[in-house]
């Protein structure tokens, strides 16, 4: 049975989360229908256009993304503490992009006079959208219903186009969040749709390598801060250059169907977040299959279970073999 939100998602314990949202009726957000013929591939960019409009207003990064044949993969880091300092008028800037608001909250971005009950109802109304703001299910809720109700023109039908629940997965820990990461990047060359991760159309894997190749990072996406950047409190502490190789030796690896020789630089990072080389080849290949839940090292799940009121504590097992185990 499906937990409910308030057991999947605790930011007292992470800001990173893992979500994939399915599509139903075989609805295909890309590539091309074989019983019909007809190409869906000009959807990808739909998606891909929402995600990062989205994230524009929303206080939450893309740390990895990947648009699949039948499905959709993110990584996201909800940044709790950059609200903390938004305005009222920051905070309705930013819903007006998705949403009309009200006709109060209109009026107040468009400097008309109002009273002080008026302004009080303003006040309110724009906590409760600062606290939607941070909130994955309202982001999902953003990204999931232009799209379908987009495809469902495309396609004159109507109905649902998306699954009704999307799944999300708390990542606990570095090793978490880097491995599920890499299973992301990843997910079009394990498919087949492409040979290597820079020809992995809309992925984060790909616009990072676009970036790198001019000396920059995708504004888009939250940036690499390095390993040396510890102090920092915004952006994904590890080394880009690291993650690429990474990314490339793991899918090498998934391409021959055989584990290879990893590069010393992989190892040095995997003793750093204590995952044995078999335990992170399991995961980049099976991360979905082995944890369904959140997802961290056996003392982090423990805390996690008890912050959302789980009375029992899964993934265990798994965690002390995969993410325990180095």
């Amino acid at each position: 049975m499906p937990k409910p939100r308030s057991q999947q998602i605790s930011l007292l314990d992470t800001p990173y989360y893992h979500i994939c949202s399915r599509t139903v009726r075989k609805a295909l957000l890309c590539g091309v229908d074989k019983e019909t013929g007809v190409s869906y591939a000009h959807r990808r960019s739909w998606i891909e256009k929402r995600i990062f409009q989205l994230s524009q207003a929303f206080a939450i990064d893309i740390c990895a993304h990947a648009v699949m044949h039948n499905h959709l993969h993110l990584v996201l880091h909800v940044d709790s503490e950059q609200v903390k300092s938004w305005t009222t008028e920051e905070v309705l800037r930013r819903w007006h992009r998705l949403f009309k608001g009200t006709l109060l909250t209109q009026q107040y971005t468009s400097k008309h006079p109002l009273d002080k009950f008026q302004l009080a109802i303003v006040e309110e109304t724009a906590n409760i959208y600062k606290q939607r703001l941070i909130d994955i299910s309202w982001f999902m809720r953003s990204l999931n219903e232009p799209i379908a109700r987009q495809a469902n023109r495309e396609d004159k039908c109507t109905g649902h186009f998306w699954e009704g629940r999307f799944k999300s997965q708390a990542l606990l820990d570095e090793g978490a969040l880097l491995s599920c990461m890499a299973y992301v990047d990843l997910n079009p060359v394990r498919a087949g749709i492409a040979s290597t991760p820079e020809q992995s159309d809309f992925t984060s894997i790909q616009l990072r390598i676009k970036a790198a190749i001019k000396g920059r990072q995708p504004a888009v996406l939250l940036s690499f801060s390095g390993n040396e950047q510890k102090s920092k409190t915004t952006g994904i502490r590890f080394n880009l250059q690291d993650y690429f190789t990474l990314v490339d030796e793991t899918g090498r690896i998934l391409r021959d169907d055989k584990r290879g020789a990893i590069n010393p630089k992989v190892t040095k990072i995997l003793v750093r977040l204590q995952i044995s080389d078999k335990g992170w080849l399991k995961l980049t290949t099976n991360f979905e299959g082995i944890f369904t839940g959140a997802v961290g090292t056996a003392e982090h799940l423990c805390e996690f279970s008890e912050h959302v009121g789980l009375k029992r504590t899964h993934g265990m097992t798994n965690a002390q073999a995969y993410l325990n185990s180095a």
